[in-house]
């Protein structure tokens, strides 16, 4: 006797999928856009060139996009674009390779939790957001 379906699950699992892993995009997006003056900060301190278009990139890929993801709107190509993202943020944010310390340890489990989360929108970018989604309208 089967108690649970993962096939019936399915759309149920792609949306909570979803959900959990374009809420830190969001949650930090948002941030990201009410103190945008303190995230163009943060993009200096970084060396990032072009600061404010960073900023700005951060803002509109995190936030936007995030929500996007999370309503199943262009789920596919969004997800590759936020991978991509994802990596860059990685190797920007993250450098845990050029430092020491207690910093070192901080900065190698974010880099790889980015990682991680590549991993979910490449899988994402290929199963697309399913039948609970805009994609599906």
């Amino acid at each position: 006797m089967q108690y649970f379906s993962f096939t019936r699950q399915q759309p149920s699992v792609l949306l909570i999928a979803r959900i959990l892993l374009m809420l830190l995009f969001v949650i930090f997006g948002y941030q990201k856009l009410i103190h945008f003056g303190g995230t163009v900060d943060y993009m200096k301190a970084l060396g990032t060139p072009l600061p404010t278009v960073g900023a700005l990139i951060a803002v509109v890929l995190e936030f936007f996009a995030g929500l996007a993801i999370m309503l199943g709107f262009f789920t596919r190509p969004i997800a590759i674009i936020m991978a991509i993202y994802t990596l860059a943020t990685a190797i920007i944010g993250h450098p845990f390779w050029s430092i020491s310390g207690a910093a070192q340890m901080a900065a190698e489990i974010n880099f790889y939790k980015n990682i991680s989360i590549i991993g979910g929108l490449l899988l994402l970018s290929v199963t697309g957001a399913g039948p609970y989604s805009l994609d599906k309208k």
